[in-house]
């Protein structure tokens, strides 16, 4: 790993987010729908499951889906190739790539829960979830940003995830039977464990959150490596 190309990348990567009007738009988006559900909300006890709205929309909207653009940005110049092909490794291209996105989300994060109400979060296991949980929605992001061919198809591409991992608490919302199969397979989402760490004081979740974390490591693996063998 060296430094000095993970800061090029790095200084590159942040003069493009400020460049691209999209990508700073964004962060707001947690923002403006913390604002919104503070005022609803009045003096009402903000709910677990409506900050994990927040989280998942936020990991979501901010973290995969810039990081899917910066990547599909580079397919798009014909320049994903060259820098995956340069002397820098994966390890160089990941974390410099990831210290933009990362230091969007985190802000984004938390000035909505501060908005909203940070305290359920002061815990070593919420923080320790918090950040399985930003490196699940991340190495996603890459994964699928490494085959995006064009800024314009990661709408296409980001919408599953949205809706499938951003948005599962919303699935509550349909009424389903609480014993039925796709209840019971959403309650193993990433950001369903992420509300069960506040209702137990087993490690379970985390361990849990851990597994999706490993699966999406190995599926950005799989596309990096495709991407460095394709002709």
């Amino acid at each position: 790993m060296h430094i000095r190309r993970i800061s090029a990348i790095f200084e590159k990567d942040i003069k493009d987010f400020m460049k691209n009007m999209m990508l700073l738009m964004m962060p707001v988006i947690p923002i403006v729908l913390a604002l919104l559900y503070d005022r609803m909300g009045g003096d009402e006890e903000v709910p677990i499951v409506l900050l994990y709205i927040i989280i998942g929309v936020t990991y979501s909207a901010v973290t995969s889906s810039t990081i899917m653009t910066m990547m599909a940005e580079e397919n798009e110049k014909k320049t994903l190739r060259g820098l995956i092909q340069s002397p820098a490794s994966m390890m160089d291209i990941i974390i410099g790539k990831s210290l933009v996105t990362g230091l969007i989300t985190f802000v984004s994060l938390i000035v909505s829960l501060v908005i909203l109400d940070i305290g359920p979060f002061l815990n070593f296991k919420a923080i320790l979830g918090l950040l399985l949980l930003f490196l699940f929605f991340l190495f996603l992001g890459i994964g699928v940003g490494l085959f995006t061919k064009s800024i314009a198809s990661t709408s296409f591409y980001i919408m599953p995830i949205m809706f499938l991992f951003g948005f599962t608490p919303m699935i509550q919302m349909l009424r389903l039977d609480e014993d039925s199969i796709a209840i019971q397979i959403f309650d193993t989402f990433p950001i369903m464990q992420g509300i069960e760490i506040h209702d137990t004081t087993s490690w379970l979740p985390l361990l849990i959150i851990a597994i999706w974390v490993a699966a999406a490591a190995v599926f950005m693996y799989v596309c990096f490596r495709k991407t460095m063998t394709d002709d």
